[in-house]
């Protein structure tokens, strides 16, 4: 006799499995900095794979242009203007001793983990959280995530060779780095040699090794369990400090001119182009390792995995940017709300929902992927999101014309994104209210203020910054909140 299951599935009303959901996030990697977005010396064969088998979106907005807002942005939905956390406010200091951790997300906050985890999905965060340390409502543990290993502090994460990670609640000691250093150092003479430098900033564990096998460890329990799963993979990579295991140089062709002394903040290095080629390639390596799990466990065909940034790249600690092209010709960098500082490269794969070699111009943004998660795993959304399904535009559907914002209170500034349109003001803690615009298909390096030739234009853009900002006590925003209320 044939059995229920097995009747229904030959009458084809056995629902598909939900996807699997992998969501890799790289730290300050530049627009330019990935192969299938114009890099011709850092080699990205995995990430430029997934762009090849699926999407490539070339106008996507990182949640804010540094690290614990963006992230903040990418769990909740929310936009700058109405999201808990706007910028990298610290608990504490530098110390060994010090304790851990960023502004905290509070329960509140309905986030990616707990909208998928209620959907019945296994949820996992790994790699540097930064929206809240141990112990509080922040924690990943707190906030939806069942599985959480890697950084709380980001202050930790600019050292890759830290004495230990956290597995959820606990300290997870790495074994080699029981000597502590200050990711902040600096020389007033190179030292004698390439392994002088080694011996002095590196340890015995490079922390992404650690994080790489624990996210292919529990996506494979996962599987086994025949469970959907969310992972989020939050590499700290390429963010300073300039640190690689030194094996990964070997192959690097010598291209610098000199070593870095730590002069511009961070650890100094003998090579440090070539480390930040090593530690880029080293991300991808881990992608590639990703999909590789992913391809053996039979499942690849089922999971939706994106590649993405927290912002644009960095311009301190050893960097180079104009040497690799970081910004891809955009103008500004991380820490600023030009498009060099918002606009990531991002990739997509979605096997039989997203073609193959697809490249995608429509504006969107980290808040969005939470509608875009619910929406395929079938989900109910929160109230109060500021991001949309990303569905139609991922499979070549409708293209919604609506306003993307962003705003960073700690350099006082706004931005809004509506089509080819983009306004920005950024002098508000001078007190300037004066809105600058840019026409992003005709000028995508913003160079052109063309404010004065289309008042109309800006007179939507006013009306969507000043309905986008919800005063914040915490990270206020000069000048506009500074106004008495009307």
């Amino acid at each position: 006799m044939l059995s229920l299951p097995l009747i229904a599935a030959l009458l084809g009303t056995v629902a598909a499995p939900p996807p699997n959901i992998v969501f890799v996030l790289a730290d300050d990697l530049g627009y330019g900095e990935v192969g299938c977005f114009g890099q011709d010396i850092i080699q990205t064969p995995a990430i430029d794979a997934i762009a090849k088998d699926g999407a490539k979106l070339t106008a996507h907005w990182a949640g804010s242009p540094v690290c614990a807002p963006s992230r903040c942005v990418l769990l909740t939905g929310k936009h700058p203007g109405h999201a808990v956390v706007r910028g990298n406010w610290e608990n504490a200091g530098w110390g060994n001793d010090q304790p851990e951790g960023q502004y905290p997300m509070p329960l509140r906050e309905v986030t990616m983990g707990e909208v998928l985890k209620d959907a019945g999905y296994a949820t996992s965060f790994v790699g540097k959280w930064g929206n809240g340390g141990p112990g509080t409502q922040g924690h990943p543990n707190q906030q939806g995530f069942d599985h959480f290993y890697g950084y709380l502090c980001q202050r930790v994460a600019h050292n890759y060779y830290p004495t230990h990670l956290w597995r959820n609640g606990a300290k997870d000691p790495l074994p080699g780095n029981e000597r502590w250093f200050s990711a902040h150092q600096k020389l007033t003479e190179p030292l004698d040699s390439d392994a002088d430098y080694m011996d002095r900033f590196t340890s015995g564990t490079w922390a992404c090794d650690a994080m790489i096998d624990e996210a292919d460890e529990w996506m494979r329990e996962q599987v086994s369990a025949q469970q959907p799963f969310l992972l989020v993979y939050a590499s700290p990579v390429p963010h300073l400090a300039l640190q690689v295991p030194p094996d990964r140089l070997d192959d690097i062709a010598d291209m610098d001119e000199g070593p870095y002394l730590g002069g511009k903040g961070y650890l100094p290095h003998p090579r440090p182009r070539a480390a930040y080629v090593a530690m880029i390639q080293s991300f991808d390596e881990e992608i590639g390792q990703l999909m590789a799990t992913l391809e053996e466990l039979g499942v690849a065909d089922n999971t939706i995995v994106i590649i993405t940034s927290d912002n644009g790249p960095s311009w301190v600690g050893g960097v180079d940017m104009n040497y690799f092209g970081s910004q891809g010709g955009l103008r500004g960098r991380k820490a600023q709300i030009w498009e060099g500082g918002l606009r990531v490269p991002t990739v997509v794969r979605w096997p039989g929902s997203v073609a193959p070699g697809t490249v995608i111009d429509v504006p969107s943004g980290f808040e969005d992927w939470l509608p875009t998660f619910a929406a395929a795993a079938g989900a109910p959304l929160p109230s109060g999101l500021d991001g949309i399904d990303l569905t139609d535009v991922l499979t070549g559907g409708d293209e919604p014309l609506r306003p993307l914002y962003r705003e960073f209170a700690p350099t006082g500034s706004q931005a809004v994104r509506l089509g080819k349109w983009k306004a920005v003001r950024h002098q508000l803690k001078k007190g300037r209210l004066d809105i600058e615009l840019y026409d992003l298909e005709a000028d995508p390096a913003e160079s052109n203020n063309v404010a004065a030739s289309h008042p109309e234009v800006i007179a939507i853009m006013e009306q969507i910054m000043a309905s986008s900002h919800e005063p914040s006590a915490v990270f206020p925003l000069a000048t506009i909140d500074d106004q008495p209320a009307s």
